[in-house]
Order: C-alpha cells, then sequence, then structure tokens
C-alpha cells in the first residue's frame, strides 16, 4: 500500500511546495502564482466562484485545463455580459466541449450573474472578503492539517445562498477561500507560503 505525501515535496527546481502542486506543470503555475493569492473585484470573484461550482465534483485540474474555454464561453466572466445570456446561450453552453457541460451549473452560473447585475459595484468583494479569518491561522505543516470547511466557510456560503447565489456549499466557499487568498493554506515550508 503507497502512503500519500502530505508534506512539502521537493520540485526538479529543488524548492518545497504542497504536495498537490507537483502532479502536472499546470497545478505548479496555478500553485506558485495564482492559488492563495488575494483576488478582489466582482468579476473576478465570480469567475472564481463559478469555477469552484463547475468543480464540484471533479478535479481541479480537469476545471484548469478548460479555463480558457470557460473564459470564452461566458465572457469572460463580466457579471453584465453574462447576465445577458438568455436561452439560446445556455442552449450554446450546453454544446460547447470547452467547458463542462453540466446544465445545472451552467443555469447556476447564469442565474448567479442575473442576481449580481443588481448588486452595487464591490458588493460582492465586500460580502466575500468580510468572512475572511480575522486572525490566520497556524501555517498548516502537512495537508491532513488543512480543512475542507470552516466556521468562516459555511458562514460564507449562508450568506451567498441568502442573497440568492446558487450552488455554492461549505466546502465550495472554503475552496474559494483558499483560491482568492482569503486564507493562506501553503504549507509552512512551501516557496509560496510567503512569496517575496
Amino acid at each position: 500500500m503507497t502512503v500519500p505525501v502530505v508534506g512539502p515535496v521537493v520540485g526538479s527546481d529543488g524548492r518545497l511546495r504542497c504536495p498537490w502542486a507537483l502532479s502536472t506543470e499546470d497545478y505548479i503555475a496555478y500553485h506558485d502564482t495564482e492559488w492563495g493569492r488575494p483576488v478582489h473585484g466582482d468579476d473576478a470573484l465570480y469567475e472564481r466562484l463559478c469555477l469552484e461550482a463547475f468543480q464540484s465534483g471533479l478535479s481541479w485540474l480537469t476545471i484548469l485545463r478548460r479555463r480558457e474555454g470557460f473564459r470564452t464561453a461566458f465572457s469572460g466572466f463580466a457579471i453584465a455580459a453574462v447576465a445577458e445570456f438568455d436561452e439560446r446561450d445556455a442552449e450554446r453552453l450546453l454544446a460547447d466541449e470547452g467547458i463542462i457541460r453540466n446544465r445545472a451549473k451552467i443555469e447556476a452560473t447564469l442565474a448567479n450573474a442575473r442576481v449580481l447585475a443588481g448588486w452595487e459595484p464591490g458588493e460582492l468583494d465586500t460580502l466575500i472578503w468580510s468572512h475572511a479569518p480575522e486572525e490566520p491561522g497556524p501555517a498548516p505543516q502537512t495537508v491532513t492539517e488543512v480543512p475542507a470547511v470552516t466556521p468562516e466557510s459555511t458562514a460564507l456560503a449562508k450568506a451567498l445562498k441568502k442573497a440568492g447565489i446558487r450552488f455554492v456549499g461549505p466546502t465550495t466557499a472554503y475552496a474559494l477561500m483558499q483560491a482568492c487568498g482569503l486564507v493562506n493554506d501553503h504549507l509552512a515550508a512551501c516557496i509560496s507560503r510567503d512569496p517575496a
């Protein structure tokens, strides 16, 4: 039986990274330049919210490799543009091989844009970032110390649902928090824990 690696791993460049980051080149770039870095702006956060919802039940690598297809299909995740999508657009998206063709996830993406289009500029940013922990937790030493859900992600999911946002539960909300830098779950010894 193979025991999974839970601590930092040395990459081909001799630098320590979170173990998940070294499984593919796609992950290395994402890990080193995006994951855990603060993301602001309603459209940028809407994109991450949508991609995390599409990821539900799939590997993040599947989403990462189709991200440009998603961006093309959903007008760069501009909330105002996606809010104007109609039934023809929904059918076009269901036929688009460059994205995940899941009707429920596509419909949620369109419905969420319609909700967010009625918000004040910066309101989504403010709502999401208001759920960042007041104090950062201790740096995890291994991936076993990284939670899948926290009280903050549960509260964020509840707040988003109350506001009419679909397809976001506490686990998806926590993945969003990790990806957008609300929490820093890079392992203590990882090169991206405190990037220069």
